[in-house]
């Protein structure tokens, strides 16, 4: 386990600070959705990894090594927010990560998210998505990953922070309450300086 898991308070200096960004978290948990209000609030750029990197026009899987060019290049950058969990391009992003903030809600709110993206998005392309993904139905694939994450992605994640970022400090957030409290809390101490 990484060992510098902070609190939201001891967590809102080094992000207010922060230059770089990875929120990480099952499908359905809500990071892409704080991902892109913390990049409001933070003024940096939103990268998402399923538009950015993993999907082309249509639901296409884009090519293992242009995906890792991809993402190499834009890791590069000076300033990102990055949403995504895919632990095989760790490597590339934690060592450029100032902060990871680690959405770990349980599986039920994630499907519920999940029941509530596709309810109000069905059909048509959301803005983390690439062109021509249009939002459908979860498959038994998908659904079998939101309901197996915990026991099956989150000890890679751990690993892999362990490995690549042993003192990376890591924000986790486990309720919709704690997601809310990160962002006004945000709002209220960059409104203050």
């Amino acid at each position: 386990m990484p060992s510098n898991v902070l609190e939201i308070e001891d967590a809102l200096p080094i992000l207010r600070q922060a230059r770089r960004v990875l929120v990480i978290g099952c499908s359905g948990g809500g990071k892409s959705t704080l991902s892109r209000k913390l990049s409001e609030k933070l003024d940096l750029p939103y990268v998402s990894m399923d538009r950015d990197f993993y999907w082309l026009p249509g639901w296409v899987k884009r090519p293992k090594a242009q995906e890792r060019a991809r993402i190499a290049a834009s890791v590069a950058q000076d300033r990102w927010i990055m949403d995504g969990s895919g632990a095989s391009s760790f490597d590339l992003r934690l060592p450029r990560t100032d902060l990871v903030i680690w959405v770990r809600v349980p599986r039920r709110v994630c499907l519920w998210g999940l029941v509530c993206r596709v309810a109000s998005s069905f059909g048509r392309v959301r803005p983390d998505m690439a062109p021509g993904c249009l939002e459908q139905l979860p498959d038994r694939e998908f659904l079998s990953y939101i309901w197996n994450f915990e026991r099956r992605v989150s000890p890679v994640i751990t690993l892999m922070l362990d490995r690549h970022a042993p003192d990376m400090p890591v924000l986790t957030l486990r309720s919709r309450r704690e997601i809310r409290e990160l962002t006004v809390s945000l709002q209220e101490s960059i409104s203050v300086q």
